[in-house]
């Protein structure tokens, strides 16, 4: 096992992280930027370096920094959380060169889950179900425009190294795709770095639906059911919940089989996540593959009754996974709701700001995952996320009824948050039946509650 685990990340993650190493036995260090002194993953942790100024990329982003962090404290593992470096190729490579341990999957298989078209060619050749769409990189818009002609309209037009919907492009017939096709290739160049495209034939409302692997120091994985991500604003998550309401046994033993053979096939090890889109007649077929813990792997927690985040850091010291972990079961329904600092009655514009007053919900089933407290001051320079509030209930219903009396106990004063919008997304009838999709936010009609202008 590890003696040192360095936490590259800040927020609620870096404190879920801190914690699961503390109930190992493992002293941890706290990286910071001169804006996050007094952030609660600094105090919490064993020990804790100062590594740059508020701005990402000369703190949280600066890799020369946190290795030599980790070179000053002997820390012997890196943990990167999510986001930020969490999926960054050259870190990963990095951390090996200097003999740490990077938590999470190779600098090889992050580069070959990264690119898109790449990870689509090994799930077709792992047998896995892949959205209908070119071969591999289209290099020129007329070659794309003869895929997309193949495959009949509408058809997205995709960034390889594509991430929150940028690079993305939907093209509903012939007559713009050489304009959308432009635009989404000058999109991805500039926000990754890499302006290579493919086309897939767009699914009408689908549905996203994702699948926890796990995988052991051997290289075999285990899935540990799925998460249904389609409350989703501007491909951004903000309700997820497992089981999904609309997975059967069946197809929960399918997806999970084409997961376990999507890891499998590059021999993943530690956490990872297989998504999918789900079309209205239940087939799936594989989206991509997020090499690192997920935002919302609470929720697997929940009705798995594991920490997941325990089995990911024993993973990679080389320690295999429990016996139970490949036959436990699913018990309950549990839901996330992502609180932001965001003023959902001005199109969700991020206010950051001081906390006034803290008071977060309690009682049977539910859990709040946060590093904020009275007094924090919501930064401008990161995520706008204030807490992941979570909940378990015997079946749906009961998991949706927790949440509204745990959203109405949620006491935040200082910023505006999502917690309204949240509110009336879990009292809307369509939500309740559980029969929505990706597209279920484009006829919610947001209602500004009292006092909101």
């Amino acid at each position: 096992m590890f003696k040192k685990v360095l936490v590259a990340n800040r927020g609620e993650i870096a404190l879920r992280i801190i914690r699961a190493c503390h109930e190992l036995s493992i002293s941890t260090v706290a990286v910071y930027s001169t804006a996050d002194e007094l952030a609660l993953h600094v105090r919490f942790a064993t020990e804790a370096v100062c590594i740059g100024p508020p701005e990402p990329s000369r703190s949280y982003l600066h890799i020369s920094s946190i290795i030599a962090a980790a070179e000053l404290t002997n820390a012997d593992a890196i943990h990167p959380g999510y986001g930020f470096l969490s999926e960054n190729a050259e870190f990963a490579g990095i951390c090996a060169d200097h003999g740490i341990t990077f938590i999470g999957p190779t600098a090889k298989i992050i580069r070959l889950m990264g690119d898109k078209a790449q990870a689509r060619k090994t799930m077709i050749a792992a047998g896995v179900p892949v959205t209908p769409g070119s071969e591999g990189i289209v290099a020129d818009p007329k070659i794309g425009a003869d895929v997309a002609e193949k495959l009949g309209y509408p058809v997205m037009i995709k960034a390889t190294a594509g991430g929150g919907g940028r690079g993305m492009r939907r093209a509903d017939d012939p007559s713009r795709f050489v304009e959308l096709f432009h635009q989404a290739q000058a999109e991805a160049q500039n926000a990754f770095g890499n302006g290579d495209l493919y086309v897939e034939k767009f699914l009408s409302e689908p549905r996203h639906v994702e699948i926890q692997v796990m995988g052991g120091p051997d290289g075999k994985s285990v899935a540990l059911g799925e998460r249904d991500c389609s409350i989703q604003r501007r491909n951004q998550k903000l309700i997820e919940e497992s089981p999904s309401p609309i997975v059967s046994p069946e197809m929960r033993q399918a997806m999970s089989e084409a997961a376990v053979m999507a890891a499998d096939k590059v021999g993943y090890i530690g956490a990872g996540t297989v998504e999918f889109l789900v079309d209205g007649e239940r087939n799936f077929y594989f989206m991509e593959m997020n090499t690192r813990i997920q935002v919302e792997h609470p929720v697997t927690e929940m009705v798995y009754g594991m920490d997941l985040l325990k089995a990911q850091i024993r993973a990679h010291a080389g320690i295999e996974l429990p016996a139970w972990v490949a036959h436990a079961k699913l018990r309950g329904h549990a839901i996330e709701c992502r609180i932001n600092a965001e003023d959902p009655a001005h199109d969700f514009r991020p206010a950051p700001g001081r906390i006034e007053s803290f008071h977060v919900p309690g009682g049977t089933g539910v859990r709040v995952d946060t590093a904020v407290y009275a007094g924090y001051e919501i930064q401008p320079y990161y995520d706008s996320m204030i807490a992941k509030l979570i909940v378990h209930g015997q079946d749906r219903q009961e998991a949706i009824i927790r949440m509204q009396r745990a959203l109405e106990e949620f006491i935040i004063e200082g910023v505006p948050t999502t917690i309204p919008f949240h509110q009336q997304v879990l009292a809307d009838d369509v939500f309740g039946s559980g029969e929505f999709t990706t597209g279920f936010l484009d006829n919610f009609v947001y209602k500004p509650t009292e006092g909101e202008a």
